[in-house]
């Protein structure tokens, strides 16, 4: 199946924010409870947030016969070469396919300067630590974070590239 990496466009926001909520509710259900999961999901992906993710970090979508069906957001790269992957998430039927491989080089062969992408997974995230640990990402640490009240497992990994 053919698809096509791009950088986001505005009329991508809502297609990119079904993917979010598809997924998450994919990959947390019985790790995150629904209300803390939607509480997420509004705040981190409703249009004004959507809106400075465009303006102010490299958001690239995966599209397959003109529908997006995944997205991954990079931070700015500081100066010392390190970029955070703050998201990456495809929808369910189209993982393992190489789209998200294709997601994480974008970002690699398109950033500046980059050295070290950063990710943080949550444990129990088994598809996305899977993932990550198959692209060469190394842990370098875990801690529990508060995440709106519900304490999450949280494992910090490194890609140098």
């Amino acid at each position: 199946m053919a698809y096509v990496i791009r950088k986001i466009k505005q009329k991508d926001i809502t297609q990119v924010q079904d993917v979010a909520k598809t997924t998450w509710n994919a990959t947390y259900e019985g790790i995150i409870p629904a209300e803390v999961q939607e509480n997420f999901l509004k705040s981190a992906y409703n249009e004004d947030r959507m809106k400075q993710r465009i303006d102010s970090t490299t958001l690239y979508v995966a599209e397959v016969e003109g529908t997006v069906v995944g997205f991954a957001n990079f931070s700015p790269v500081r100066e010392n070469g390190k970029v955070e992957l703050g998201a990456i998430y495809l929808y369910p039927e189209h993982q393992g396919k190489g789209i998200g491989s294709a997601l994480v080089n974008a970002g690699i062969k398109d950033l500046d300067g980059v050295n070290e992408i950063y990710i943080n997974v949550e444990k129990d995230n088994k598809i996305g630590k899977t993932f990550y640990e198959a692209k060469g990402f190394e842990v370098v640490k875990e801690f529990d974070d508060d995440f709106d009240g519900h304490i999450l497992k949280t494992v910090r990994m490194v890609l140098k590239v």
